[in-house]
């Protein structure tokens, strides 16, 4: 097929971040072109955003089910492949399903939905359709962590014992959003950020790539949440205990009060033949340690590493990669995926296109919120994830 996997956003109008995140790592690959948008709930802002773009005026549409009803009538060889979602959580779920329903394609901004209940309505409809559904979270698509995924998987460090995650910030120490600033305004209101905060926001990455690495799933969960800021109505600091299945232990610790911390994630894994740390403040070295050998340093780009860290660089090594290339990955992929099931082409399991958070993960991750919120309330009490 020679030509561009066409794409329609939802959301990520003027003013919009992650909207302007999500264009320019689709944009890496040359593979996908934005063709229309619906980019704002208000009709007029949204027009003036795709011109913005320097989309035609017809393709700019007023409301995303407006741009769905009007693509789905355009000609196959006009109208888009996918749509992308880049809106507050509790606008995930009804483009999903309006366009899952219409025959497109999706890839959504993580939280899949704004709770367990749209996630699992969500995965089945997903599964009726046919239709491709992904989910950025971008952490996966770092060349340094499916290179940590392969080690583990392939049994280096031995069987998975502890599995440590972070991820800090302290954008939220104070109450910024009582100033108006539009991104804590929606992360902080319950009716659009959902039961969980700090947890729905960032937790959820950790609780991600924990899962992603270690090849392991969460079990159960003891969870503290807290709002330290006064007046806020959910938490900005989580501190979870994680068993998983198989008989590992965790420690999940989520938080954006954490004054001077930027976006530090991090992750540590220990088998019983070695351990990996990963920081994503220099996402470009994986360190890996062992019983009876000195710490070794892993580098992005170096033809020692694995079939699927090297396909997810771009650059010689010691040039930066970081944020927009993760993105662009889970970009790259998913159109790629999306273009051999236009092409009839059937992929093999371990095609690395298929590597992409999927509705999977979207309920995994509505779960761990559920259940973190759930035990929180109990006290810190010991809750199973209900997937």
């Amino acid at each position: 097929m020679s030509r561009k996997i066409r794409y329609g956003m939802v959301g990520g109008g003027r003013g919009a971040f992650i909207g302007a995140v999500h264009r320019i790592a689709a944009a890496i690959d040359q593979q996908v072109e934005l063709v229309c948008g619906a980019f704002s709930s208000d009709p007029g802002r949204s027009r003036a955003s795709g011109g913005d773009f320097f989309l035609p005026p017809d393709r700019c549409y007023g409301t995303f089910e407006e741009m769905i009803a009007k693509e789905k009538a355009l000609p196959a060889d006009r109208r888009m492949d996918f749509v992308a979602i880049v809106t507050p959580n509790h606008m995930h779920f009804p483009p999903a399903k309006a366009a899952l329903e219409a025959g497109f394609h999706v890839l959504s901004d993580k939280p899949a939905t704004l709770n367990l209940a749209e996630a699992r309505k969500l995965a089945a409809i997903v599964k009726k359709t046919g239709q491709l559904y992904g989910l950025t979270h971008n952490y996966t698509g770092y060349p340094l962590v499916k290179q940590a995924r392969e080690m583990v998987a392939d049994g280096k460090l031995g069987k998975i014992r502890k599995v440590v995650v972070e991820y800090p910030q302290g954008w939220l120490a104070t109450r910024l959003e009582a100033s108006g600033q539009k991104q804590a305004a929606w992360r902080t209101d319950p009716k659009r950020s959902g039961a969980a905060g700090c947890i729905g926001d960032i937790g959820t990455h950790a609780e991600n790539l924990a899962e992603y690495i270690s090849g392991l799933q969460i079990e159960e969960l003891a969870a503290d949440l807290t709002a330290f800021v006064k007046g806020r109505k959910l938490d900005d600091d989580g501190n979870v205990l994680l068993r998983f299945k198989g008989g590992a232990k965790g420690v999940l610790h989520a938080s954006q009060i954490s004054v001077g911390e930027e976006n530090n994630l991090n992750i540590r894994i220990y088998g019983e033949k070695g351990g990996l740390e990963w920081h994503q403040n220099e996402p470009n070295t994986l360190l890996v340690k062992w019983l009876d050998q000195p710490m070794q340093v892993y580098r992005t780009a170096n033809g020692y590493l694995g079939k699927a860290a090297l396909a997810a660089g771009r650059t010689p090594p010691s040039h930066p990669e970081g944020y927009l290339e993760a993105f662009a990955n889970i970009y790259k992929n998913f159109a790629h995926h999306i273009r051999a099931r236009i092409g009839g082409r059937k992929l093999a399991k371990d095609d690395l296109c298929l590597d992409y958070p999927t509705i999977e993960d979207g309920v995994r991750g509505m779960a761990f919120i559920e259940a973190v919120v759930k035990s929180s309330k109990a006290n810190a009490r010991w809750t199973k994830l209900a997937v």
